[in-house]
């Protein structure tokens, strides 16, 4: 099973957790501070790491920075006592998948880690097909994009959202179609999520994202990816 790293400064929540996830077979790394949690990153590679951002030396919002530049795509859920949107939309923007508040019921965090070590769409099986958008190439198969000749760095769930939307171009997604395709369906009224990714993948492809060609919003519905040269 997995290994995940578990950073929080409150003993009674690691072991909590320590318990709860060694009881669903999972290998459970501790780290009561963020240097000991980027360091332990860094030697033992866990596939999945659970964040508190109360941390005695770091804010945890830096180390959610420092994790993705570090660790990749592994993915970063945010466990935290602060509930209000604009922490939220901090942490995804800085590169977290999932945030969940404190206090939280053990069934939904599983769920939750077990939506975040899902295999990606197509990392199974190669999935044929390259969509162009304007100077924006997306290989879906190689899960390659590339903006005017160049790779573009997106994390998983960037990638997961631009596929989901690619797969079917000039059609209109729903806010609710989009959040099960790439979050589950625990996820269908979290829009800040998307608005988040969205606001994050125009930044990377568009070229003006505040007025954007590719990713267009269509009011009170969706999204709908437009393919062929920018106009």
């Amino acid at each position: 099973m997995a290994k995940i790293l578990v950073v929080d400064d409150e003993p009674q929540i690691r072991r909590f957790l320590r318990i709860s996830l060694t009881a669903n077979g999972y290998t459970v790394l501790e780290a009561e501070a963020g240097q000991g949690a980027l360091d332990l990153c860094r030697s033992e590679r866990p596939d999945l790491v659970i964040l508190d951002l109360g941390l005695p030396d770091l804010d945890g919002q830096d180390v959610i920075t420092a994790l993705r530049d570090q660790a990749g795509q592994t993915p970063i859920i945010v466990l935290s006592v602060r509930s209000h949107e604009y922490d939220k939309v901090e942490a995804l923007d800085r590169g977290a998948d999932d945030y969940v508040v404190k206090p939280f019921g053990i069934a939904e965090l599983m769920a939750r880690i077990r939506a975040a070590l899902r295999p990606a769409p197509g990392a199974a099986e190669a999935e044929p097909g390259v969509v162009r958008a304007g100077s924006v190439t997306i290989d879906l198969g190689r899960r390659v994009v590339e903006k005017d000749g160049r790779e573009v760095h997106l994390s998983r769930r960037e990638h997961e959202l631009l596929a989901a939307l690619a797969r079917h171009p000039d059609h209109v997604m729903t806010h609710a179609e989009l959040l099960r395709t790439v979050w589950g369906p625990a996820h269908v009224d979290d829009t800040v999520y998307l608005r988040v990714y969205v606001k994050q993948l125009r930044q990377k492809l568009e070229a003006n994202p505040n007025q954007p060609r590719i990713i267009l919003t269509e009011p009170g519905v969706g999204y709908r990816f437009r393919v062929g040269e920018e106009r």
